[in-house]
C-alpha cells in the first residue's frame, strides 16, 4: 500500500524540486521550527533565510523513497541529489504537522 503525502508535504517537495523559495515557505506555519545541519531556524523570516542559503549552496532535488506516518508526525526518506559531496544521498525529513501546516521539520541522515 502506498502512503499518500498530505498536501503541505506534497507542495513543499514540489517547490523544493523547482527551487521556488516562496512556494517552499507556504506550507510552514509562521512560528514553525526547522533543524538542519546542527542549526535551528525559528519563524518564517529565519526559515526563508535558511531556504535561500541551502537552495543557493546545494541546488538539491528530492525523490521521496519511503514514507511513514504516526498521526501528525511524518518521516520521509528522500534520495537527495545536488551540489554536495556524496550526492546522491538518503536523508530523512521528519515533519510535524499542526492545523494543516508544517509546525516542525528536522532533516538528518
Amino acid at each position: 500500500m502506498t502512503v499518500k503525502l498530505p498536501q503541505p508535504l506534497t507542495d513543499y517537495f514540489a517547490a523544493k524540486n523547482r527551487h521556488d523559495i516562496g512556494a517552499m515557505l507556504i506550507p510552514f506555519s509562521s512560528d514553525a521550527t526547522v533543524k538542519d545541519e546542527g542549526e535551528t531556524h525559528l519563524g518564517s523570516t529565519a526559515i526563508r533565510k535558511w531556504m535561500e542559503a541551502t537552495t543557493s549552496k546545494y541546488r538539491v532535488t528530492v525523490e521521496v523513497a519511503d514514507v511513514t506516518a504516526n498521526g501528525d508526525a511524518w518521516r520521509i526518506a528522500g534520495i537527495v541529489s545536488g551540489n554536495f559531496p556524496g550526492s546522491p544521498a538518503t536523508l530523512h525529513y521528519n515533519f510535524t504537522l499542526h492545523d494543516g501546516r508544517v509546525a516542525r521539520l528536522e532533516i538528518g541522515a
